[in-house]
């Protein structure tokens, strides 16, 4: 397996539910292993409450983001670490007034195609929001209700 090396800028970011998610390092540069994503989450956006069959760590770089973690409300800022293991019931939102900036690890990396499949599929609410359970059951991830609504302030990806 090969060295990787990401400059800063040099790999295009990705529409996720519309917060810019950029691929650091991705399971086919680490065996499947573990993988690295910078993202952007401005206020009130976020993802619905789901669960999936790999471990995250979250990273706050930036800003402040309001999680639920098992039913529990948890705020964490700048410099604050959230590790969640496979199974855990979870989602999350922007709570600072400029976008949070978060790293997101996952081992094993199955997230990078799921990531990849919402960029290309889910680009209009409410009309789209339909497809992401099936999306998430393709990639291991169970969505804990049918998304209706997006986390946007305006309604719109």
């Amino acid at each position: 397996m090969a060295a990787t090396i990401v400059k800063a800028g040099a790999r295009k970011p990705l529409n996720v539910l519309g917060m810019p998610l950029t691929m650091l390092c991705e399971a086919r540069e680490t065996s499947g292993n573990w993988s690295l994503f910078e993202e952007e989450v401005p206020l009130g956006m976020g993802p619905p409450a789901h669960r999936h069959d790999w471990d995250e760590a979250y990273y706050i770089l930036d800003g402040e983001v309001e999680f639920t973690i098992d039913g529990d409300a948890v705020t964490s800022a700048r410099g604050d670490f959230n590790y969640l293991p496979r199974g855990t019931i979870h989602g999350f939102k922007g709570a600072s007034d400029s976008p949070a900036r978060v790293l997101i690890f996952a081992s094993p990396a199955h997230g990078s195609e799921f990531f990849e499949e919402i960029s290309e599929q889910v680009r209009t609410v409410p009309d789209d929001l339909a497809k992401m359970p099936a999306i998430g059951r393709r990639h291991g991830i169970e969505f804990m209700s049918t998304p209706s609504a997006c986390s946007t302030p305006d309604g719109s990806y």
